[in-house]
């Protein structure tokens, strides 16, 4: 790779970040943690709370919790099939005896 392709790649770079705001977004990230009157014990968790990340966030126990919710909706959904089947059979039989 030359010099020039990899300066070239370098300031390609620094455009997109620019254009996308990721340079100003830092910018003011890096300028609050440095005015905050005490250090945060974990900068990252700092700047994640700042970006407006949620922090200490279990990704595995919410997809368990998604599966099961799923699951639960999947035989709720079966549960409603069933008793509006069966509510039109005995509408049937009801009108069946009435006619």
């Amino acid at each position: 790779m030359s010099y020039e392709t990899a300066d070239s790649q370098k300031e390609e770079f620094r455009k997109y970040l620019e254009k996308n705001g990721i340079i100003s977004q830092l910018t003011r990230v890096l300028v609050g943690l440095y005015e905050e009157p005490e250090r945060p014990g974990n900068a990252i968790d700092y700047i994640k709370k700042y970006l407006g990340a949620p922090t200490g966030v279990d990704v595995e126990e919410l997809r368990a919790d998604n599966d099961e919710l799923r699951r639960q909706n999947a035989e709720l959904e079966a549960k409603v099939a069933s008793l509006t089947q069966q509510l039109k059979e005995l509408q049937t039989e009801q009108e069946e005896q009435d006619g």
